[in-house]
Order: C-alpha cells, then sequence, then structure tokens
C-alpha cells in the first residue's frame, strides 16, 4: 500500500483557502458546508463574466489530494456550472462548494490539476 499523506479535516482545509484567498484580496466563501471530516469538495471559479469552472476533488493513486476540471477545459455558462454541482449532490450529499470569484483565473489549487 502507498504511503499516504496525513488527513486533514476538509473544514480545517477549506477554513485555509478562504484564508489565502482573503489574504489575495480575493472574494470567497463556502456556498455549501459538507461533512465536517470527510466531504468532498467543489471550487466553483467565477470569472464574473457569465461563466464559471468547477474543479472536483480527486485523490491520486498515492492518496493525494488533486482536481479534475468537472466541467472541462475552458470555463461554461454559469447555468451549466449550476447544474453540474447539482448534479454531484445528488450523487453525494456531503459535498462542499466553495465558491471564489477568480476573473482573471489566478486561483491556483493545491495538489495540482490531473
Amino acid at each position: 500500500m502507498p504511503d499516504r499523506e496525513p488527513s486533514l479535516r476538509v473544514e480545517i482545509w477549506i477554513k485555509a483557502q478562504l484564508r489565502l484567498c482573503d489574504q489575495r484580496m480575493t472574494p470567497a466563501y463556502i456556498r455549501r458546508r459538507g461533512d465536517a471530516d470527510a466531504g468532498a469538495v467543489l471550487i466553483k471559479l467565477d470569472r464574473l463574466d457569465g461563466t464559471s469552472q468547477v474543479l472536483t476533488q480527486v485523490t491520486t493513486g498515492d492518496g493525494a489530494r488533486a482536481w479534475s476540471r468537472g466541467t472541462g477545459e475552458a470555463p461554461v455558462p454559469n447555468a451549466e456550472a449550476e447544474a453540474y454541482m447539482e448534479r454531484q449532490l445528488k450523487y453525494d450529499p456531503d459535498i462542499w462548494i466553495l465558491e471564489i470569484e477568480d476573473p482573471n483565473g489566478a486561483y491556483e489549487a493545491d495538489g495540482g490539476i490531473v
């Protein structure tokens, strides 16, 4: 079995992301609270032009946190991003949703995008 990263409570990770965004003067807020210990995370990156991109938390084969572009490579209309998040909530009601206003595409997810 591969060595796994120590597990950080999701609630703490979310609060850290809010703090980092605050330090960068980037508006961010929790849209939905999931399971505090182990809920999955969706990050909605709102481009503030009517489009967004949704990153979906995934785990790599070695247990590290990574991200997948749930709505594809390019930003999609906000309605499409919202529909994607609603579909994910049907499969997993413990999901956290973090929304970040990111008009310049400057947000960098920890763990990289796969």
